[in-house]
């Protein structure tokens, strides 16, 4: 490409699907208390690293769970600092009587490419490794890019946490993250709060409920008290206008023993996945749950025990951002129109790579929003190809500081 240049770089559509396919056929599940998960894909990048000669980093963030970061200088003077980031780690298949394709075959069929993984996300990965290479190849560019293959965002999100602690963070101007947002610019994540809520009563036979304390009457009534906080939720903080509102959901009840049907347990739990929006105050939202659980569970004898399993914030960054504008402006280059804007529904590792770096973080990635984690998980071929184009587009466009096709910010 020449300097100034505005046509497309040439990317390698056939080699992105092929190196999805390759990488959808390795089950790198996270479950918990794996000790070997994204190892095999991460050997496979980095293998791809060495073939394109890119210095990289592997950093042990947990027993078999290593993040790969590579840095790619444009050879083209001093400039910013821009970051890919995906991850490589899936959730599990389930059972695999409810696919209709094998979950680790990569079968291309219907124009759609299938397997746990292909959406979320290692077409993303994908793509954003052969969008990199496909700018590096076209000529020098200023600045440098980081791709950072990270490990267990399915699970706390360790790999983010290491690398936002590192220095080369520091060093990053802006960051892509390439999870499945079906074409939408993602510019706000919802924050979640996953709370444990230990119920304490008093055992007895089951005959003679007046000896016990019920944890099970106790947490129906919590359950029932947490419609109450969502409804305060809704008020207090409104409707944002790609997050929706706060959402406070039950998603654990336990207590008892199925074989023992006729003893009142002393202990249970209820589980809650709460999910806020730009704005929310976490501490506050928190301590509503505790007051109306404590009352609710008040009425039946028992003391609650909140415990905050983890607290990640919602977060959104300006649609005028450099690292957003330049995303925009790569999609137009491909596509002829803006993207609509979004949100994503959930957290990815920018959520940790803004809150404990502060680095500014936006969400854009192949595959359909909300096909992650369901049986026949599947990415369409073509966009692949689409989201590769755009990775390289954007990018030049960030690191020169040039938008609409060569016309500089």
């Amino acid at each position: 490409m020449r300097s100034g240049s505005t046509a497309l770089p040439e990317t390698d559509a056939d080699a992105a699907v092929a190196f999805t396919r390759a990488l959808v056929r390795l089950r790198t599940v996270n479950t918990a208390g794996a000790t070997e998960v994204e190892r095999p894909a991460a050997e496979l990048v980095q293998g791809r690293f060495d073939e394109f000669g890119w210095k990289y980093e592997v950093v042990e963030v947990a027993p078999g769970r290593p993040n790969t970061v590579a840095v790619i200088e444009g050879g083209g003077g001093d400039g910013p600092t821009l970051m890919f980031e995906g991850h490589i780690d899936v959730v599990t298949e389930g059972d695999t009587a409810d696919w209709t394709v094998d979950p680790y075959g990569a079968e291309i069929r219907d124009g759609k490419l299938w397997g746990r993984g292909s959406a979320d996300m290692k077409s993303g990965v994908a793509a954003m490794i052969y969008g990199v290479r496909a700018l590096q190849l076209a000529g020098p560019f200023p600045g440098r890019i980081v791709v950072g293959v990270l490990c267990d965002e399915e699970g706390l999100m360790l790999g983010a946490k290491a690398f936002a602690a590192s220095p080369l963070a520091g060093e990053v101007d802006g960051v892509i993250v390439c999870e499945p947002e079906g074409y939408e610019v993602c510019t706000s994540a919802r924050g979640g709060i996953r709370l444990r809520l230990d119920l304490h009563g008093v055992m007895a036979h089951g005959a003679m409920p007046q000896e016990g304390r019920s944890p099970i009457v106790a947490g129906a009534r919590v359950v029932e008290a947490l419609a109450g906080v969502q409804e305060w939720a809704e008020e207090r903080y409104g409707e944002h206008p790609h997050a929706g509102r706060v959402t406070v959901t039950p998603t654990v009840l336990l207590g008892g023993d199925p074989d023992q049907l006729n003893v009142i347990p002393a202990h249970g739990v209820v589980g809650i996945d709460v999910r806020t929006i730009p704005g929310t105050d976490h501490a506050e939202l928190i301590a509503r749950v505790r007051e109306s659980a404590e009352r609710a569970a008040a009425g039946a004898g028992v003391t609650v025990a909140v415990t905050v399993v983890d607290d990640r914030p919602a977060i959104e960054i300006p649609e005028d951002h450099p690292v957003v504008a330049a995303l925009v402006d790569g999609h137009r280059q491909v596509h002829g129109e803006a993207p609509p804007f979004g949100a994503v529904p959930g957290t990815t590792d920018g959520t940790i790579l803004t809150r404990d770096a502060g680095l500014p973080t936006v969400v854009y990635g192949p595959g359909g929003k909300w096909i992650a984690h369901q049986a026949d998980e599947y990415v369409e071929v073509r966009e692949i190809e689409e989201y590769t184009r755009v990775y390289a587009a954007a990018a030049r466009a960030f690191l020169t500081g040039r938008t609409d096709g060569g016309e500089a910010r």
